[in-house]
């Protein structure tokens, strides 16, 4: 089953859930909450990267958000390759892009639940700034066609020793970091927040949604693609937290 179709079981069985709990139990309150928690979504890895929340109360149903998302952004063609020693690569990647959103928006409470029952569904908006951070690509690759004498260098399809049969494996984690170069974005959510916690004081859950980056200019991620400024994403997010 692929991330969108999950989603979207995943939402209709929940809403359910939420609906009859919330016609059932009475509700109760809270002024303030904090959450962090682990994202997985179509534009990242198995772990996409990690949020962070801030909520207090407005209203009795609107709740006043900040937010930051650290995020490692992917190409939507990128495909692990393995090398001829066994190690695995990605063959024409560019660049990594390490991606930190900040967030200002509103979390609107649509169904209410009781102490240790039923589901708090909440509507979610927000934006604000991207920045991303596009750091490149290294390679370790073998000279004069050595497996044993080896040097780690960012890609470059235009070098003729960069072929796939030369390339022994990827570079050291964060290996380009150092070389990174800023971008600057900004960026939209719409989710559906789902609190699932036993306790009045804690918080557990998970958000589903929709969110795109789009940058002033285009950020080169794989070779021989088609690259792009905005990232478009469904995602899930588990998270964890407390509130008071």
């Amino acid at each position: 089953m692929n991330v969108r179709k999950f989603l979207l079981v995943t939402l209709g069985w929940v809403i359910l859930s939420g609906e009859t709990f919330s016609q059932t139990q009475d509700s109760y309150d809270y002024n303030s909450e904090f959450t962090w928690g682990v994202n997985k979504n179509s534009s990242g890895g198995l772990i996409g990267g990690f949020a962070f929340k801030k909520a207090r109360r407005r209203s009795e149903r609107i709740f006043e958000t900040f937010g930051l998302e650290v995020m490692n952004v992917k190409h939507p063609q990128e495909v692990r390759r393995s090398s001829v020693i066994g190690n695995f690569f990605i063959f024409g990647k560019l660049n990594y892009l390490y991606t930190f959103r900040l967030q200002y928006g509103r979390d609107i409470v649509l169904f209410k639940k009781a102490p240790q029952q039923g589901v708090e569904i909440k509507a979610v908006f927000a934006a604000g700034p991207s920045i991303g951070l596009q750091a490149p690509y290294f390679i370790e690759r073998a000279i004069d066609n050595n497996a044993f004498i080896t040097k780690n260098e960012p890609y470059d399809p235009k070098n003729p020793e960069h072929g796939f049969s030369n390339i022994l494996g990827a570079g050291n984690l964060f290996q380009g970091v150092g070389q990174s170069q800023i971008r600057i974005g900004g960026n939209v959510k719409a989710a559906l927040n789902f609190e699932l916690g036993l306790s009045k004081n804690s918080v557990s859950g998970f958000e589903v949604g929709f969110l795109a980056d789009a940058y002033v200019r285009e950020i080169e991620l794989l070779a021989g693609a088609k690259n792009s400024a905005v990232f478009p994403t469904v995602f899930i997010t588990l998270f964890y937290g407390t509130r008071k």
